[in-house]
């Protein structure tokens, strides 16, 4: 974490940024629409007495569930390169409101630290001798598609299987997930569901309570955020257990969480530090959900590289067995290179596959 006592270490610094689209290798649907490029921004923090050591961070908001809009962030970037070369660190990271962009700052600054390496967190897996397990993420599509790209991970050994549901006819949803449990069990293959708020708060336990005989891990988000009361009752009644996403956006105070979950009462949360505010926000809900027996995964928010090799290597360090929500490496066609490599379930670290940053 950006600590305290790290700010007397850095020197004067200076920052500037620029944006990058990233083109999707297939259109990317979930019940909120379908994504064909990704806008980004990526920030470069160096010590002004050496600018070619430098960190790098991503601002990589989703638009619709971040607090964000797109006509702010570049002016809301400026402000922080003007704070940071104006006022220093400290004072130019209090000023952050944006989510999106505490996140960028907090990777590039760690980064920094690192030497400028892309190396935020020293441990085993940069060191490339140890492995991250992750789930699959199988998009919305028709079905046919659906079940062809079900068994491409399938055969390429993933035992952990995502499914974003809500856009297609509730039938087909149910009978693809049937069909797919009909030919594994749950001890093969664990199904996570992410319903990203589709189902309504009049249908949702009835599709849970259809879903159940299927041997469900969990859902993720069934019914839209901001329904406590509903999403109380379903979490009390469901018989698979619930995941709270979109839910936790826009939680700013450790007090806050702590009233959401307890009121809640979910079973899981699903962190992504993109839309909570970075590494420091994201802990504290970690460190909120464990006093309440809470479960938690890591989840991508679609970053590029810069931001899932944060993540990755975060991850990394919070010694959990659960697969994570960081498989989407290969979702664009113009990502990054980097020394992150997928192989099945298992994201690897290669440190001899060097950066390949283009203009950062």
């Amino acid at each position: 974490m950006i600590l305290e006592k790290q700010y007397a270490t850095l020197p004067a610094l200076q920052a500037n940024w620029r944006s990058m689209k990233l083109q999707f290798q297939f259109p990317g649907t979930t019940s909120r629409g379908t994504m064909t490029e990704r806008q980004i921004w990526l920030l470069r923090i160096h010590n002004r007495a050496n600018p070619a050591q430098f960190g790098l961070g991503e601002a990589a908001p989703l638009f619709g569930l971040s607090p964000e809009t797109l006509p702010e962030m570049p002016s809301q970037l400026a402000q922080f390169c003007h704070d940071l070369h104006c006022h220093g660190t400290r004072a130019a990271l209090a000023a952050i409101s944006q989510p999106s962009i505490r996140f960028a700052v907090e990777m590039a600054l760690l980064d920094l630290l690192g030497g400028g390496q892309r190396i935020l967190f020293d441990s085993p897996f940069v060191q490339g001798k140890q492995n991250i397990l992750i789930n699959g993420l199988i998009w919305m599509n028709n079905t046919q598609t659906m079940l062809a790209a079900i068994e491409d991970k399938l055969q390429a050994g993933f035992s952990c299987i995502k499914l974003k549901i809500g856009a297609l006819n509730w039938q087909e949803e149910y009978h693809m997930i049937k069909n797919l449990r009909s030919r594994f069990s749950a001890s093969e293959i664990e199904i996570r569901l992410d319903a990203n708020g589709a189902f309504s708060a009049d249908t949702a336990l009835d599709r849970l309570k259809q879903l159940a005989q299927y041997d469900i891990h969990s859902i993720e988000q069934p019914i839209a955020p901001g329904q406590h009361e509903y999403m109380a009752k379903l979490c009390l009644d469901s018989p698979i257990a619930i995941a709270l996403d979109e839910e936790l956006i826009g939680i700013d105070s450790t007090e806050q969480r702590t009233r959401l979950l307890e009121t809640i009462k979910p079973a899981f949360i699903i962190l992504k530090p993109t839309l909570l505010g970075g590494f420091t926000a994201t802990l504290d809900w970690i460190n909120c959900a464990k006093q309440q027996d809470i479960g938690w995964w890591l989840t991508s928010a679609l970053e590029s590289n810069i931001g899932l090799n944060a993540l990755a290597q975060w991850a990394a360090t919070l010694n959990t067995q659960m697969p994570q929500g960081l498989g989407t490496g290969r979702v664009f066609q113009n990502n990054i290179v980097s020394p992150l490599v997928q192989e099945g379930e298992w994201l690897h670290y290669a440190p001899e596959r060097p950066w390949v940053l283009g203009n950062p």
